[in-house]
């Protein structure tokens, strides 16, 4: 009998296992910011929003989403590539845009490595479209 991708909310009991997918997925840029303890702030503060898909024991796919009280963003969508043309990605921002939406968040943001060509023609296929009336900045604290 085959087993059921199921999407959930991700807990900080997950963090191992997609730890472990992010780090083997190209197009994720990990950093300190990605420790268990930080992770666990994001989603107690986000709480609900992220998820997984799980097969079994497995976790297939997995995506960090939050908001600041006016938009949402999401970080490091990831499908194992075993499982990517299946529609878990679809899946996983149909779970957050859903729940963000139930918050009262109209509007979501997310960040894309401008040389990741395979991420820009996902998102872009999502219906996300590129701004080019801002930049990012960062700074280390």
């Amino acid at each position: 009998m085959d087993k059921k991708i199921v999407i959930r909310a991700m807990d900080s009991n997950d963090y191992e296992k997609v730890m472990n997918l992010w780090s083997t997925t190209e197009g994720i840029g990990l950093s300190d910011a990605d420790t268990k303890a930080n992770i666990e702030m994001f989603l107690n503060r986000n709480s609900g929003l992220s998820c997984v898909a799980e097969l079994g024991e497995h976790i297939v796919g997995a995506v960090l989403c939050g908001h600041d009280g006016r938009r949402g963003y999401f970080h490091h969508l990831a499908v194992n590539t075993v499982y990517r043309g299946r529609g878990i990605a679809r899946q996983l921002i149909g779970y957050c845009l859903s729940r963000l939406k139930e918050q009262g968040i109209s509007k979501c943001h997310l960040f894309v490595f401008t040389n990741h060509q395979r991420g820009i023609a996902f998102w872009s296929h999502m219906g996300f479209y590129k701004r080019t009336d801002l930049n990012v900045f960062s700074k280390d604290i």
